[in-house]
């Protein structure tokens, strides 16, 4: 299984701190947060990992992880030339993927337990088909996309919605088959003029084979200036046990 860490954006909610930076590149307690996603990756047994940042930027990430080997992972990079959407940044990657099955992350993600993935990664390599998501209660479901879950089913995903139907968020590590380029092929915009990873993620569930995993370690995003501060505490406090 191949990996890939997202990690482009304009990061307006982090102004003015990324007027002059790449978000994924601010300190998260004692590391670029970048490292996180990278070790939740690395530490899965993913070795062949791919990091799509926003231009501008692309060197900065290269000066500083080189070609992986302090991590014990071959790198390579690319460019999301423009905001797009996650899944549009996501599709950059597919000669990368080789129809490999891949682990994605969204590169501002962070976990409290450092081998959060490795087990769902094996899980999902003997899966036949479809896709693997995780999912959390969190406090603020409006921000996330938010599944609603019948059993041992997922029966939607709503990206941000007004009036969320459950408290559970859909963490920003996901898996997928091979399907994933013909899903986001058939993508539309989304009113925000983006491509939706939450569509792509609703293709499996309507297909059938998405399977999800419940998370519970803390987790957070590191998208505004409070989740920033709420990723340094988890760092923390995670190194003190």
């Amino acid at each position: 299984m191949k990996g890939i860490i997202l990690a482009g954006g304009q990061a307006t909610r982090l102004r003015p701190l990324t007027l002059v930076t790449n978000k994924h590149l601010l300190p998260v307690y004692d590391k670029p947060m970048i490292y996180y996603p990278l070790l939740t990756l690395a530490n899965a047994g993913i070795k062949d990992i791919m990091i799509i940042s926003g231009k501008g930027h692309a060197g900065h990430f290269l000066e500083l992880l080189r070609s992986g080997e302090e991590f014990g992972v071959k790198l390579s990079y690319g460019v999301q030339e423009e905001a797009g959407g996650i899944a549009q940044a996501l599709a950059l990657c597919r000669d990368f993927s080789d129809e490999e099955k891949i682990a994605v992350i969204l590169g501002d993600n962070i976990f409290e337990e450092k081998n959060v993935a490795k087990k769902a990664v094996e899980d999902f390599e003997k899966q036949e088909k479809g896709a693997k998501i995780f999912v959390r209660e969190v406090p603020d479901p409006e921000r996330f996309g938010v599944a609603e879950i019948d059993g041992d089913k997922i029966m939607g995903i709503v990206e941000k919605p007004k009036d969320p139907k459950s408290s559970m968020a859909v963490v920003g590590l996901y898996m997928y088959d091979k399907q994933v380029w013909s899903a986001i092929d058939n993508l539309k915009p989304s009113g925000r003029g983006e491509l939706e990873i939450t569509d792509v993620n609703n293709f499996y569930i309507d297909q059938g084979t998405m399977t999800y995993e419940v998370l519970n370690g803390l987790w957070t995003d590191a998208g505004t200036f409070d989740s920033l501060y709420r990723a340094g505490e988890i760092v923390f406090n995670s190194g003190k046990k």
